[in-house]
């Protein structure tokens, strides 16, 4: 089983709040969530906690997808995110993220959000910095 499969298995918050994911190309990732009442934070519109565990886990799979065959996992340092949309029930929301920069140690990965059940308008944008390290230092 290679570091994505065993990043698969072990993230039990995405599958709780029903997250997927395609890697397009590597350091390219597409998160997938369908908002469901479960995800609301009033009556019309999903909570940012939703789309913010989105953009992490998209802007994180696009950085371990880019050193995974270093068997080198990524950890979260910071990322900036802009809400520009509600996301609404019933809404198929897709995460883009992309490496944008990746060094020695760190990677930068930027991440657009849009609703693709509402002509692709922009939900959100998120810039991210991943610091990559040996994984077996995460118990891998």
């Amino acid at each position: 089983m290679n570091l994505i499969e065993k990043y698969i298995a072990s993230n039990h918050f995405g599958k709780l709040i029903g997250m997927r994911f395609d890697i397009v190309n590597q350091g390219e990732v597409h998160y997938h969530i369908h908002i469901e009442e479960k995800h609301l934070a009033t009556p019309l519109a999903a909570h940012g906690g939703l789309i913010s565990a989105l953009v992490d886990g998209a802007l994180g799979v696009a950085a371990l997808s880019a050193v995974h065959t270093e068997n080198r996992v990524v950890s979260t340092v910071e990322y900036k995110i802009n809400f520009l949309a509600p996301a609404l029930p019933g809404d198929a929301l897709l995460a883009h993220a992309r490496v944008e920069h990746k060094g020695g140690r760190l990677i930068i990965v930027g991440c657009e959000v849009r609703c693709t059940s509402r002509n692709n308008k922009l939900i959100s944008k998120a810039l991210g910095t991943f610091n990559a390290y040996d994984a077996s230092r995460a118990g891998y």
